[in-house]
């Protein structure tokens, strides 16, 4: 069984079919968190989400959110996903510091996902998948890009700095 810690974010992103870690069906007590759910952390790196899309197990970090039966047929996991900036965004304003951080669990049960057209959530799905692409893509060929003026660089700096002695 996939079982998601902070690190599957971390190294794999933030849509997410299978974990590092597994348990053995012998180790579940209880019920698995059901596909199309959202985990966000509530301590320590408060904010960081995920839509996992697969029957799961999950960290005590994690809070985990899932659509009631009511509205699977009114929100996206997509949407709700995306929509889970704005909660991590209340989510960071909202915390309790003891011996350790966490979320303001009233403000966090208290937050209200809107219900809009699935036609317009569809549109917003679309408008931001193509710009985290395009963001990614971005982030890829920096790297690479920023080494190519670094060489260009420094050619032009041997070219321009070097000088035939007089002799």
């Amino acid at each position: 069984m996939p079982w998601f810690r902070m690190e599957d974010i971390r190294k794999n992103g933030r849509i997410l079919s299978d974990s590092i870690g597994h348990a053995t069906p012998k180790a579940v007590k209880g019920k698995l968190f059901c596909a199309n759910s959202i985990i966000m952390a509530t301590t320590a790196t408060i904010g960081e989400h995920a839509l996992i899309t697969v029957d799961f197990l999950a960290n005590q970090q994690f809070t985990i959110l899932h659509l009631n039966d009511e509205y699977k047929h009114k929100i996206l996991p997509k949407f709700a996903y995306f929509y889970c900036y704005i909660l991590a965004d209340l989510c960071r304003k909202n915390v309790n510091t003891s011996a350790f951080s966490a979320v303001n669990m009233t403000s966090f049960k208290n937050f209200m996902f809107p219900i809009i057209p699935l036609s317009i959530q569809r549109q917003i799905v679309d408008i931001l998948d193509k710009l985290e692409k395009f963001v990614a893509s971005l982030q890829e060929g920096l790297p690479a890009e920023i080494e190519a003026r670094r060489k260009q660089y420094e050619y032009y700096r041997e070219k321009l700095l070097t000088f035939e002695q007089a002799k």
